[in-house]
């Protein structure tokens, strides 16, 4: 499509995309004539316009004599037309302050999600690494009543998770010490995906007296380790209630109920695990028919050359693109510092 476009007809699409992101309304060819500093005719300009209506990168909406971008429209101009800002400093060692590396995991991702809804205006969004990624430091069991036993993980990164579960017999306290004092010895520093694995491994060669102890330690790690965070963490919702492109009623309820679900938002999500960079997702493209009047931009972020997640920002398509790209792109980088415990402070 780019190829399209001569130099002339590139420079009114970005001055027009740009009007239109800054005041919302559809721009004419007498407001582009001023705006574009090209010195040519109205009429040569409506040309242009026409042109570009033609090949599906403008359209006229309703009656009006103005023009407003299409989501072809504004992925040419951000594949090959945008002017990227640098983030402000102001913005910038805002940003750090709030990615304290001494705070769990949780917290991190949590501040991560309402500084972008908070700069950006729109939905910040923040996809939950998986528990299994990350490596306990020391594990307690404590017995309830019943077949209840409550389990007190420390992560490696400060995090701490207690959580109740269900065992398929009664363990004394005495078992579930022993379990304890085993998996912290034999596993502490290792992260819980490979913990269960080795369990059943060293169960089925063992044939001493450890083999109790083992079968102990397989049954409870199946529940402990079961990841009970949330998958997404979303923030700002309520901000997209007030932009002129949600007004429609149906379509802002269906767009909530996606949110509520999160299911499609963490597949999306899921999809840009193994995409290094920024990635843009305007309209349809995304695939989800909730987001088709929405743009969807996200980058990865992760700890020791390991992604872990993604995070980014949900807003109408009419956004500042050149401002919103590097705060997220700035974003991924600095929460993936705050969560190496190796790296540079951030």
């Amino acid at each position: 499509m780019n190829e399209l476009l001569d130099p002339r007809a590139r420079h009114l699409l970005r001055s027009l995309i740009a009007q239109h992101i800054h005041d919302g309304a559809p721009v004419g060819s007498r407001m582009l004539a001023k705006s574009s500093g090209l010195d040519i005719s109205a009429a040569t300009i409506r040309n242009i316009m026409a042109d570009l209506e033609e090949l599906g990168l403008l359209a006229a909406p309703h009656t009006s004599a103005g023009r407003i971008p299409t989501a072809q429209g504004y992925r040419v101009f951000v594949d090959s037309l945008i002017q990227v800002e640098p983030m402000a400093a102001i913005q910038l060692n805002q940003l750090r302050e709030t990615m304290n590396p001494s705070a769990g995991t949780q917290s991190l991702l949590a501040n991560a999600g309402e500084m972008l809804s908070a700069m950006s205006q729109f939905v910040g969004v923040v996809s939950v690494p998986q528990r299994g990624q990350f490596a306990f430091r020391h594990i307690d069991f404590v017995s309830l009543d019943g077949n209840r036993v409550l389990v007190i993980l420390v992560f490696t990164d400060n995090e701490v998770q207690n959580r109740i579960i269900h065992t398929r017999r009664f363990f004394s306290p005495s078992e579930l010490e022993q379990t304890a004092q085993y998996l912290n010895h034999q596993f502490a520093g290792r992260p819980l995906g490979d913990i269960r694995a080795a369990l059943v491994r060293e169960l089925r060669d063992t044939k001493d007296e450890m083999q109790k102890v083992l079968a102990a330690a397989v049954e409870l790690s199946e529940h402990a380790f079961e990841s009970s965070a949330e998958d997404v963490l979303l923030t700002g919702q309520t901000r997209l209630m007030g932009a002129p492109e949600m007004s429609d009623v149906e379509r802002l309820r269906d767009l909530f109920d996606a949110f509520s679900r999160k299911r499609e938002i963490l597949g999306l999500l899921e999809r840009c695990m193994k995409a290094p960079g920024v990635r843009v997702f305007i309209g349809e493209e995304s695939g989800l028919a909730p987001l088709d009047a929405c743009t969807v931009i996200t980058a990865p972020y992760g700890s020791e050359g390991k992604v872990l997640g993604v995070l980014g920002v949900i807003g109408p398509t009419r956004m500042a693109y050149e401002r919103v790209i590097p705060m997220v792109q700035a974003t991924a980088d600095l929460l993936g510092q705050a969560l190496n415990p190796n790296g540079p402070a951030p």
